[in-house]
């Protein structure tokens, strides 16, 4: 590999890991509590709401059913709004984040479903207030499982990323398309892909040792 390819690739590692990164945190932050208005909403929930829960699934769904391309097609004016630009490592953080949240969301509600009902059910015999059932109860006992989700969240994050190098968002996959697609160097895309394996095992493997460690049931 020569220094200037060498160079390149580890340029789209960093502009990767950075897309990666931030639009999971997003999805994190924003999904997390949008799962948690799910499965407190939801019929027998601590704080029952049907229409709440179906209009907050309704769009949930929508925003799941769009492929990420056309997703992705359909934001350049928010995200030109957003960040002054529809190209770039930034620009492809908007779209990613917003496809990713809602993913996360149904991930987190059912990891929380899981929690054991008769433990709710005695915890708020005590009296406890709904925020306090949210944060001794509900987070604590279903945290191996939101881990479990965000990790997988991050891994699909990666592969999205790698296509929204289609359209010039930088990274991994628009080095891929641009050198190894375009200029027909197979050794770039094989590159590419086998770096892509790399950060999805390594990922895979981190978050499966946090897991571990905060899951109490082992």
């Amino acid at each position: 590999m020569s220094p200037v390819m060498l160079e390149l690739l580890i340029n789209a590692v960093e502009e990767t890991l950075l897309m990666t990164a931030i639009s999971g945190l997003f999805s994190l932050i924003a999904g997390l509590p949008l799962g948690l208005i799910l499965v407190m909403s939801s019929p027998g929930g601590i704080a029952e709401n049907r229409w709440v829960n179906r209009s907050l699934g309704l769009v949930i769904n929508g925003f799941r059913s769009l492929p990420f391309i056309i997703l992705l097609v359909a934001l350049i004016p928010v995200t030109r709004f957003l960040v002054g630009t529809s190209l770039g490592t930034w620009a492809a953080i908007v779209p990613l984040s917003i496809t990713a949240t809602p993913y996360f969301a149904r991930v987190a509600e059912v990891s929380l479903r899981d929690v054991d009902r008769g433990l709710i059910d005695a915890v708020r015999a005590m009296g406890a207030s709904k925020l306090r059932i949210v944060w001794d109860v509900l987070i604590p006992e279903a945290l191996p499982g939101i881990l479990s989700g965000f990790v997988v969240t991050l891994v699909a994050l990666i592969g999205a990323s790698a296509m929204a190098g289609a359209i010039g968002a930088g990274g991994l996959g628009d080095l891929a398309i641009r050198y190894g697609y375009q200029r027909f160097e197979t050794v770039v895309m094989i590159e590419v892909i086998v770096v892509l394996i790399v950060m999805v095992c390594g990922i895979q493997w981190l978050g499966d040792r946090i897991v571990a460690r905060v899951d109490k049931r082992h």
